[in-house]
């Protein structure tokens, strides 16, 4: 790496800049990481020309979890848990991910009914994640009722996760081969009343926003950046759908059932703050959407596959059956062998693209994990994205981007 690339040494270019005419010259302001609007743990090194944006340099890694590390000494099942905290937003989302690169090396069937289980909870996921997002997004540009909306429906999906795997945000609800539990009695019951209740909700967001016009002239032509730009530097997500393009992996790449489900990818062409910001409120109405056919079609039958190596047996089996026991000693001491081979997945994260690639040596624990995270991708547009326009933009553009920290420095 040369040493201009290292962030910091903006400040030394800023530095040993010669004296401009009039007596001016540039400014470095240090951004985060513990600023509230870097959403995270980010450090952003801005060079400034007045108010104006010249330079700006992203210093991530102040978070260093290690996890992909980490996935090398658990078992593949006890791993599970740590993909709830690459994004702590959207743990399901990684749970997924993670789960069906593993059942694709051990070629496991799915039931219908896991299948389209994970399709509703994760589609709850993208939910509790835009209205994170959003909240957030808009209380950084002065917009406080939003937030306390946005929280209120997100109470009652973080209730949902809770009903169904007794934990609110880690849930490490989806397992290799299926679902860590049984779906609760009157699930049925309490995601209808969320989803019948909930386009109302996006209505009051899209009255308190859309065409308000302070929120309009803090966030429309800001944060501009070239479709091709995003491409070279690996943007997914709503960032790329708000630039004109309509990708998006369980439409290009279906898995989990996808397919069967009726719904689009909503786009705008005008790729700045305020195009994210409609894609993101139009994705919401999608996944409620889905949410409601995964519901409504529910299939009957088994919620986790049928592979005794893999999958633990029934409780009730365990305590009766001696074959039982034994299946479940071995994978709970032990953990389950899987076949030698390599894999990349990838699914449609709130974020955009997320790709995990597993190696197995034939052994109980992965020989490598390494994830692809969008977050990392996103981040790398910001640059770009803020060079040139004020100081005060500086947030609502990066506030755009709806990145995680965990999720690049997992």
């Amino acid at each position: 790496m040369s040493d201009s690339s290292v962030p910091g040494n903006i400040l030394a270019e800023a530095e040993e800049e010669p004296q401009q005419p009039g007596g001016t010259r540039r400014m470095v302001l240090n951004m985060g990481p513990q600023h509230p609007s870097t959403h995270g743990v980010l450090r952003l090194l801005i060079e400034l020309d007045g108010e104006i944006v010249a330079k700006c340099e992203p210093d991530i890694g102040f978070l260093h979890t290690g996890i992909e590390k980490e996935c090398e000494v658990k078992t593949y099942q006890q791993a599970v848990t740590l993909t709830d905290r690459v994004d702590y937003l959207a743990p399901l989302s990684n749970n997924l991910c993670y789960c069906l690169a593993v059942e694709k090396l051990l070629q496991l069937e799915i039931p219908p009914q896991a299948q389209w289980m994970r399709v509703m909870l994760t589609e709850l996921t993208r939910l509790n994640s835009h209205l994170v997002w959003l909240g957030t997004h808009a209380i950084d540009i002065g917009a406080m009722s939003v937030f306390l909306y946005c929280f209120r429906e997100r109470e009652e999906i973080l209730k949902i996760f809770e009903m169904f795997s007794g934990q609110r945000m880690m849930t490490s609800y989806f397992r290799i081969g299926g679902l860590a539990l049984e779906p609760p009695r009157g699930w049925q019951k309490r995601v209808t009343s969320f989803i019948d209740i909930f386009p109302s909700r996006i209505d009051e967001y899209e009255n308190l926003l859309t065409n308000n016009q302070i929120w309009i002239g803090r966030t429309r032509g800001v944060g501009f950046i070239p479709l091709e730009d995003m491409l070279d530097l690996g943007v997914t997500g709503p960032m790329l759908r708000a630039a004109g393009l309509a990708m998006d992996a369980r439409k290009d790449a279906p898995y989990t059932s996808y397919e069967k489900f009726d719904f689009e990818v909503p786009t705008r062409t005008e790729n700045d703050v305020y195009a994210r910001y409609q894609v993101r409120i139009e994705e919401m109405r999608q996944s409620t959407r889905i949410i409601r056919q995964a519901l409504e079609g529910m299939p009957a039958g088994p919620w986790k596959a049928d592979a005794p190596h893999v999958v633990l047996p029934d409780r009730e089996k365990m305590k009766t059956q001696m074959e039982a026991l034994i299946y479940h000693f071995k994978i709970v001491t032990e953990g389950f062998r899987v076949p030698e081979g390599e894999v990349y997945q990838v699914i449609e994260s709130p974020r955009g693209e997320l790709g995990y690639y597993v190696v197995s040596d034939g052994t109980t624990r992965p020989y490598r994990v390494h994830m692809r995270t969008p977050s990392f991708g996103n981040l790398q547009a910001v640059p770009k994205m803020v060079e040139g326009i004020l100081i005060a933009d500086v947030i609502a553009s990066i506030g755009s981007v709806d990145f995680v920290l965990g999720d690049s420095d997992r």
